[in-house]
């Protein structure tokens, strides 16, 4: 038996980069950080202004999960200005674009892209009976309690069947915006949903939609091939297995080899290589496939695709070359290539007035540590969320244009 080292998935994770106007104004706001006066656990919120500066988009987070049966919610804030506003109305928009081809090559009218409307409202003024009341989140009671009057909630719901957020590396001469399936929430001022957003009142966030890896493991993958030759009695057999089916990015990725060779051929070399394939699924199928780690060694005798979207699949290659007579003999084995869902960070010691509903034993009434959760009169102080200028994840490698 032939056992190989590991071969590291070095493969990085491609973030999201839509250039949705990030120099148009205010670019960051995040969640979950503590701040360092009152020592409270304190809620980050992404937020973006418009160039005017007439309408802000309040978020409480940018990546929302695909959990199978359902996707995380898109909920937020609309804060705008009545007096610039007027007899117009607030629209919201989530959009999802599939680039499969580069900016550059777009003449004659013809773009290789393809935009998909996924969810539309009208957030200002709401319409009286369009939907069934809704509560509002958490977050959004605290947004709207801080900002006022003028602010307004939305809520959007993405379909289960939509691609999740995906970019394909651009080689290094390539220019402009990257190949791959991106999201955008997008609020803008206009008298119907149909008007053509002017930049000056609108507001585009790029936004994802991730998915993490199962929490079980599924079978090992094995596969065993074997070869004739003529003028030979018996076959060339190989048999190929990984340690497991699932790997996380950075994790090293074992394959176990055994080669039973009872024919007069020999093997003189043995290849063993990581692909990555993407399959484009549009109108019609194309696929790329990358080699991401490769390894050889000189030796002696011894499922359901989505309508729309990027698929992307790992497999192990194992080949056998047996010269220029022998020809080869190929395995593949598939895997999984995920990122582990992160574990939720324990909630940090609150100095916030104690929670009026649980008492402990010896009547003492403990803090109150989860801020998400607590009591509309417990909320005195506006220390408790901080505000972040929303801007724009980069590739790795990418300059400023």
């Amino acid at each position: 038996m032939i056992r190989w080292g590991s071969f590291e998935s070095d493969i990085s994770d491609t973030a999201d980069t839509n250039e949705l106007g990030a120099t148009e104004g205010p670019e960051s706001f995040i969640m979950d950080t503590v701040d360092s006066v009152s020592k409270r656990q304190a809620t980050r919120v992404f937020k973006k202004s418009s160039p005017n500066g007439k309408i802000t988009v309040y978020l409480g987070k940018r990546d929302f999960v695909d959990h199978i049966t359902h996707v995380d919610p898109i909920d937020g804030v609309v804060l705008i200005d009545p007096d610039y506003v007027k007899d117009r109305k607030v629209f919201g928009h989530v959009l999802a674009a599939f680039r499969y081809g580069r900016e550059d090559l777009d003449v004659l009218g013809l773009t290789f892209r393809k935009d998909l409307y996924l969810a539309a409202e009208q957030i200002y003024p709401a319409i009286p009976g369009s939907q069934p009341p809704r509560t509002l989140t958490r977050l959004q009671e605290r947004l709207v309690k801080k900002l006022g009057r003028n602010a307004f909630p939305f809520y959007f719901e993405l379909p289960p069947h939509c691609p999740a957020s995906v970019t394909l590396q651009p080689a290094p001469g390539d220019t402009g915006k990257p190949c791959g399936v991106d999201y955008e929430l997008k609020a803008f001022v206009g008298e119907t949903q149909d008007d053509k957003p002017h930049k000056r009142n609108s507001v585009r966030l790029a936004i994802r939609k991730i998915m993490y890896a199962p929490s079980k493991q599924g079978e090992q993958p094995s596969v065993e091939v074997s070869k004739e030759f003529m003028m030979s009695p018996n076959k060339l057999h190989l048999e190929a297995s990984l340690d497991k089916e699932l790997y996380h990015h950075g994790e090293n990725i074992a394959v176990n080899v055994h080669i039973a060779n009872n024919s007069n051929r020999t093997v003189k070399k043995i290849k063993v290589s990581v692909r990555q394939f993407a399959d484009i699924c549009l109108f019609s199928t194309a696929q790329y496939k990358c080699t991401v780690a490769e390894a050889e060694s000189d030796v002696a005798d011894p499922s359901q695709r989505e309508n729309l979207g990027i698929i992307v699949q790992y497999k192990v290659k194992v080949k056998l070359c047996l010269g220029a007579l022998g020809g080869e003999l190929v395995a593949e084995l598939p895997f999984i290539l995920m990122h582990p869902k992160p574990e939720e960070e324990p909630p940090m010691p609150s100095t916030a007035r104690p929670s009026p509903t649980h008492q402990a034993n010896d009547g003492e009434i403990p803090l109150d540590t989860n801020l998400i959760q607590w009591d509309t009169e417990a909320d005195t102080g506006d220390d408790d969320i901080i505000f972040e200028d929303f801007a724009r994840l980069r590739l790795k490698g990418e300059t400023d244009a």
